[in-house]
């Protein structure tokens, strides 16, 4: 009896916290082809991080529900190479690698929720999977990062970043779980599900339910200019495949293709 008692309790208060939210938006990935228009953007070209990846749209695909994000090893001319540039964007006169980003900038963002992805991350040297977002106002890091799912060089990473009192430098509460600490060999050869719960006093991330970070949006505030807090603004979403850079590691030990597969993204927002 007591133990009747105790599962009808814990269904309970699962039921009760489920209820609370309602989906507002979710991509399912379940039509074949070129991801949904209506729901992504590509990011075109090197974009951050002195990464080694060159992205296009052609490396975004649906196959068999999944949304799948293909890193590529090439040997193509670099179309912006200048030679003598100091830019690394234009000093590469070949490009090595192709990937993809998608982001739902212009299209769809959302302030407080929460956001979930199911996805299988490949963790091999050199990759750099990540489900993250960005404020829709405002220059890096003034708007606002949030990194629900970040992984390179063995570690997890839950994230959050602000304006620092210098341009162009973050603030950053971060977290990093070596994946070695889940003790599970076949860990990444998983699905897992990422999870953001924010609103406006805080922000929690998850893998699996467990907690891995959160953070006091009290201590959020950018310390330069107007003093705005990124994180009481919309914020959109992005999902890309990084290889290398400055943080990403030596790919060149790992075979390509190298895949990022997404089951499911889906926001919910309190009812």
């Amino acid at each position: 009896m007591v133990k009747n008692y105790w599962l009808v309790l814990l269904l309970g208060i699962s039921f009760s916290a489920h209820a609370q939210w309602k989906l507002v938006w979710a991509d399912e990935f379940n039509t074949e082809g070129t991801p949904d228009p209506k729901n992504w953007k590509f990011e075109q070209g090197y974009a951050r991080n002195e990464e080694f990846q060159w992205y296009q749209p052609d490396n975004a695909y649906c196959r068999g529900g999944l949304l799948v994000i293909e890193g590529r090893k090439v040997d193509k001319p670099n179309p912006t190479y200048q030679p003598g540039s100091a830019s690394w964007r234009t000093n590469r006169p070949r490009i090595e690698y192709t990937s993809s980003s998608l982001q739902t900038r212009g299209l769809h963002a959302w302030q407080y929720g929460r956001f979930e992805m199911r996805g299988r991350i490949d963790t091999r040297p050199g990759l750099w999977p990540a489900f993250w977002t960005l404020g829709v106002a405002g220059g890096w890091p003034d708007n606002g990062e949030l990194d629900i799912m970040e992984y390179y060089r063995g570690m997890l990473l839950a994230n959050a970043a602000w304006g620092s009192d210098q341009r162009y430098k973050a603030t950053w509460d971060d977290s990093r779980k070596p994946i070695t600490e889940f003790d599970d060999p076949a860990w990444s050869s998983k699905f897992h599900v990422w999870r953001m719960d924010w609103d406006e006093k805080r922000i929690q991330f998850f893998v699996d339910d467990l907690l891995l970070n959160e953070v006091d949006l009290e201590k959020t505030y950018n310390a330069g200019g107007e003093k705005k807090n990124p994180f009481q603004q919309p914020h959109y979403l992005l999902l890309n495949l990084a290889i290398g850079g400055l943080n990403g590691g030596d790919p060149a030990a790992t075979e390509f293709p190298a895949r990022f597969e997404v089951d499911y993204v889906r926001v919910y927002q309190h009812k």
